[in-house]
């Protein structure tokens, strides 16, 4: 049962990881609108509401005498337990709440509201009703058999985890044990040194272990929200390792933390830290040119990098990879529903307020969008099972998060707004226009068909942008894993 759980974890982080998304800006009066808007829908179509409250009753009277054939979906595995199967009191606690959450979603989807209005409406009402799953209070089966299995110790761990949460963790449940990882000694432990800083980054040369290497070097950006070692996790999961076995010069670049010191710190200026690290990058290797991979914004980066070269008629860059990128910023994804001018301006106030956008502000924003993957299934695994929080890479990493100036913050919010990259000479950066059909340099594309963070589809319209020959992957996994999984 504790394998099974820890996997299922596990596969969760490398799902649902944090992302870069400028609209932080997701806020609390926002959703309690909505809410008020819910509950007056229920007066202003009184038929309308009667009608589904005369349904729920006829599918609660089948629950009752055991006729309802309601069942959690195959893949919902917060019903996994077998007494909430077999148990007949257990099976109809949850089928009252499958028929109550189902009922809700009908009612507001065959509303009078707009479109729009009932997807934020259905939002909500997910909020609220994964909030008050069965699989939440202290009658979940697991926790009743973990409490009588420990003599109750189950239950005085998971009250100090609830308090330790509450002073030290801005009362959400820890992911993950932050205690059980170093940098340098259980994570990022492949061989390299730092051969280049400047204000911006470092750059990190790895130590070649194959007798010859290719003549081109590869420079990797990572994402400017998150730390370098996404790329050098543990040597089952390092895409340097696998460069460096592919006999690849490998360097990475890592970002430097921002303080309000740096709150000016705009796209332009990574560009200008980022051109510096490139010509260190060939003047070491002596190679005329370099390869280049760039994930989440830090693929943003990239391309603004390589639409100022291609202005400059510079070609510094032979071919760029981007692993799950957006660039084409016409998103469908739920935190767009709350999107309009007002939170727009709203985010970008508060991070010129503080100086820097906190990464973990923009992890608690989305993990309210997961509620279940990063919410709630550590409110059973640390509260209710008493369990340690989890113990793995990829969540410490997830969760060791850095700021954002207040400036490239603000950049990123208006290309949110106004898309530019897909449209000729729309942005300028470091002086120069930007027409990414300028850039001929090939072009790699990898997406994940299970990435909510950016969607495989966006990701797609992204890599049709360039100039030149692009090729396009899907891979059948998450965000995360999308970077970590190995050829094949």
């Amino acid at each position: 049962m504790s394998n099974a759980k820890d996997d299922d974890l596990q596969r969760q982080a490398s799902e649902h990881t944090l992302g870069l998304n400028p609209v932080v800006g997701l806020r609390r009066k926002d959703l309690l609108s909505t809410a008020r808007m819910v509950l007056r829908q229920a007066f202003k179509q009184p038929i309308h509401s009667i009608k589904h409250v005369a349904h729920l009753s006829v599918e609660l009277g089948n629950v009752i005498f055991g006729k309802s054939a309601l069942q959690p979906t195959p893949d919902d595995r917060r019903f996994a337990d077998p007494a909430w199967s077999q148990n007949p009191l257990y099976r109809r606690y949850l089928q009252t709440y499958l028929a109550w959450r189902k009922e809700l979603h009908d009612w507001i989807g065959g509303s009078d509201l707009t479109p729009q209005d009932i997807s934020r409406a259905h939002f909500v009402i997910n909020l609220m009703t994964e909030a008050m799953s069965p699989t939440n209070s202290a009658a979940n089966p697991a926790a009743v058999k973990r409490f009588f299995e420990t003599g109750g110790k189950s239950l005085l761990d998971g009250l100090s985890h609830l308090a330790k949460d509450l002073v030290n963790n801005g009362g959400m449940p820890s992911q993950v044990n932050m205690d059980a990882f170093e940098v340098g000694k259980n994570l990022g432990t492949t061989e390299g040194a730092v051969v280049f800083r400047n204000d911006v980054l470092e750059l990190i040369q790895y130590k070649p272990i194959t007798e010859q290497v290719h003549e081109r070097p590869l420079l990797v950006i990572p994402p400017q929200i998150n730390k370098f070692y996404v790329f050098d996790l543990s040597p089952e999961k390092s895409l340097a390792r696998f460069c460096l076995r592919s006999n690849v010069q490998t360097f990475i670049i890592s970002w430097r933390n921002p303080t309000k010191a740096q709150r000016e710190w705009g796209l332009s200026t990574y560009i200008e830290a980022l051109k510096e690290a490139v010509d260190v990058v060939l003047a070491i290797t002596g190679s005329k040119d370099l390869n280049m991979l760039g994930a989440c914004s830090g693929g943003i980066t990239c391309t603004a990098l390589l639409g100022h070269y291609a202005a400059l008629g510079e070609k510094k860059v032979n071919a760029m990879t981007l692993l799950v990128s957006v660039l084409d910023t016409t998103l469908d994804t739920e935190v767009a529903l709350f999107v309009d001018e007002q939170t727009l301006e709203t985010a970008k106030r508060h991070s010129y307020q503080a100086g820097v956008l906190e990464g973990r502000d923009m992890a608690k924003v989305f993990a309210w969008m997961r509620p279940n993957d990063l919410i709630w299934n550590y409110w059973v695994n640390n509260y209710l099972l008493g369990n340690e929080p989890p113990v793995f890479d990829i969540l410490f990493w997830n969760n060791d998060t850095t700021r954002l100036p207040a400036a490239f913050h603000g950049d990123l919010i208006e290309m949110f707004k106004n898309n530019p990259l897909t449209r000729a000479n729309a942005l300028e950066v470091c002086g120069t226009p930007i027409d990414l059909k300028q850039v001929t340099a090939d072009v790699f594309c990898l997406a994940g068909t299970n990435d909510h963070i950016t969607p495989w589809a966006s990701c797609y319209k992204s890599a049709r942008l360039f100039g030149g020959k692009t090729e396009f992957v899907l891979s059948s996994s998450g965000h995360i894993q999308s970077i970590l999984n190995p050829p094949g």
